[in-house]
């Protein structure tokens, strides 16, 4: 089959993924991806199709966004972007990248095992320092979700204000290294051809993805977040 066709798939999947938990389409599209399709382009095509489901996302959440809950962690990713692209390149990502995937394996397992994960009400100013967190581990390798997902998870939101608090975040940060790639050039016009293929199925996934979710109880949607959480740390550490 042509590769335009794995492409679409790969991206109705990665869709569907992010459409129930709302996050994880790149956690399941890079791996694929790179099959086919060399690292320089799988990640501006990641980040584009990223538009599609978070603004998508963003819509069909918009009674549930809360600024006050999404703006300081965009305030708080942007001098960790800076920072994480100047300072954390220089030490071992390697190391860093297994420490992360241990304590994510390690804590989400630990929230599987209970039988009511605990959720509390944390002071805003985490928000600053996970959004932060997420900017630098981000620019630095490429991972910074974790930190905001955890975060999200640990306060005592309701499952529709984990999403949309999530997707705002993604949502900001998608359009942000779009244009940085844009800018940059690395942004090709193949990328753009693939972007236009793969763009309604990435919506389909993302439609049938969020069909999934309203079915979804609460303490459900967490343990799917959690068991996300493990497959994500065990890709950091192998």
């Amino acid at each position: 089959m042509p590769v335009p066709f794995y492409v679409g798939f790969i991206f109705l999947l990665a869709g569907f993924v992010q459409g129930m938990t709302g996050f994880g389409s790149a956690l399941v599209a890079m791996p694929l991806l790179i099959l086919f399709l060399d690292v320089k382009s799988a990640v501006p095509l990641c980040i584009l199709n990223s538009l599609v489901i978070t603004t998508f996302l963003a819509l069909k959440m918009r009674t549930h966004l809360d600024k006050k809950k999404i703006l300081p962690l965009c305030v708080g990713a942007i001098p960790g972007v800076i920072i994480g692209s100047t300072l954390l390149k220089k030490v071992d990502s390697e190391l860093i990248r297994t420490g992360l995937g241990i304590m994510l394996i390690s804590y989400s397992l630990y929230c599987l095992l209970q039988n009511s994960p605990r959720q509390r009400k944390l002071h805003r100013a985490w928000s600053y320092i996970v959004g932060f967190l997420s900017g630098a581990i981000g620019a630095a390798f490429s991972a910074g979700g974790p930190p905001t997902i955890v975060y999200s998870t640990l306060n005592s939101w309701s499952k529709d204000e984990i999403k949309a608090t999530l997707t705002g975040f993604f949502l900001f940060n998608s359009y942000l290294i779009a244009s940085v790639h844009a800018v940059t050039g690395l942004t090709s016009i193949n990328t753009v051809a693939y972007f236009m293929i793969s763009a309604p199925f990435v919506l389909l996934g993302t439609v049938l993805g969020s069909i999934c979710y309203g079915k979804i109880p609460q303490k459900l949607y967490l343990q799917l977040i959690y068991a996300f959480l493990v497959f994500m740390g065990i890709m950091m550490i192998f």
